[in-house]
């Protein structure tokens, strides 16, 4: 089983802590920019990809989120929320896996188009929203039987001050990707 597929059953049972520069001993060299990156992560696994990024939906579907989730969101415990979760494919391999969680409350008025994101980028959507705002990010390391420790982040954004959750796990094979660089901090 790969971490990819690993992953779709995981409970992201893991300690998230505030995210401050990463030292070299919390984070290997390869990963610190990735998790540090506060900018549209598919605008820079696009360019990483030289174009050919995609999505792969992989989840879809009402459940409750766990715990952790529904505390960094202040959701009531129980409650359900849509989450979906995809595979971000560069070059048509499983870079990253994300897992969003979108609180049934979020899901009214114009973020209601968030229900039809399917396996189009949620990341387009949220960097083109103007009411956009990001909390800070939170880092840590999901540990999956029979592989090395992957990295993780997550954040809260708000549109229009509703909050939904993202959490991005970066995956083996975007260890040997070069980082893309380029002047616009939100890239």
């Amino acid at each position: 089983m790969t971490p990819a597929q690993a992953l779709t059953r995981n409970h992201f049972s893991t300690r998230w802590r505030a995210f401050r520069r990463p030292s070299r001993l919390a984070a290997p060299q390869p990963w610190r920019n990735w998790l540090q990156d506060r900018g549209s992560l598919t605008k820079r696994l696009t360019r990483a990809s030289h174009g050919q990024f995609s999505v792969r939906l992989v989840r879809l579907g009402y459940a409750r989120p766990t715990r952790s989730e529904a505390r960094a969101l202040g959701m009531q415990p129980r409650r359900l929320a849509l989450i979906r979760e995809v595979q971000l494919l560069g070059q048509g391999e499983p870079w990253v896996y994300a897992r969003s969680v979108f609180p049934i409350d979020t899901l009214s008025g114009p973020q209601r188009q968030l229900r039809g994101v399917g396996s189009r980028s949620l990341g387009t959507l949220l960097f083109s929203d103007p009411s956009m705002l990001r909390e800070p990010l939170q880092i840590g390391q999901l540990r999956l039987h029979g592989s090395d420790p992957l990295w993780a982040r997550r954040s809260v954004f708000r549109l229009a001050n509703k909050p939904l959750l993202v959490c991005e796990v970066f995956l083996p094979a975007l260890r040997h990707v070069d980082y893309p660089r380029y002047r616009s901090h939100n890239g």
